[in-house]
This record gives structure tokens, sequence and C-alpha cells, in this order.
């Protein structure tokens, strides 16, 4: 058996960054859990783990079309808490909350960077 551990998103301005994911993830106890030598982890309580980090490399970040970091919620409210969270933080939204055909609740947003997220619950 094998689980995603962590997703990378690159950012060109690390402070405005980290402010944003300090915030967004707090919204349900994800908190920073280890710096790196380019980045900093954040722990989402499941597990899984978030890297915002300055691309190795040296280059600057850009956003990867059709790439996107789902986050799983406990239930429907908080799909659309942390969609009006991720847009009150400056992100844009990508999808309004709502209803997904048969598979749940989702909605898509982007960070200060354009990094695609995504808030999901998926139906019982």
């Amino acid at each position: 058996m094998a689980n995603v551990g962590y997703v990378c998103l690159g950012t060109n301005d690390f402070d405005r960054a980290t402010q944003f994911y300090d915030a967004l993830l707090g919204e349900f106890g994800g908190k920073r859990m280890m710096p790196t030598p380019n980045g900093l982890i954040y722990g989402l309580g499941n597990g899984a783990m978030i890297m915002v980090t300055r691309p190795h490399n040296g280059e600057s970040a850009s956003v990867g079309n059709g790439g996107m970091v789902a986050i799983q919620v406990s239930d429907n409210e908080q799909v659309v808490k942390l969609h009006a969270k991720a847009l009150s933080l400056g992100g844009t939204c990508e999808g309004a909350p709502g209803p997904r055909g048969n598979f749940g609740h989702f909605a898509y947003f982007r960070d200060l960077d354009g990094n695609k997220l995504a808030a999901f619950h998926l139906a019982s």
C-alpha cells in the first residue's frame, strides 16, 4: 500500500505565501511542521503534508497547467468555509462551492502564486 505523503507548491514570495497558508490551513487545524532549506512543510493532521517552497533550481516558480492540490475536509460546510477563507486572503475563485455530480461538494480556488487548490467532501 502507498499513500501520497506531501505535495509541493512553488512560490516567488515566500513570506506572503506562508502568511496565506498559515491562515488557510489553520482553518482546519493544519500547522507549520518543519522548515526545509527552501521552504516550509505544513502538517494537515492526518499524515498528509503540503510544502510551500522556493524552487530548488533557483528559477522562478510557475504554475503547472492542469495541476491541482485537493484537500479533503470533514463536511460540506468546511468546503464553503475554506473557499471563503482563501478568497478573503486574496486567492481567486476557480469554481464556487457546491455539489459536483454524485461525487460530493467541491470548491476550487488559486493561491496568491496562482497554484490551484480544491476543497472537497465526498458524498456518503
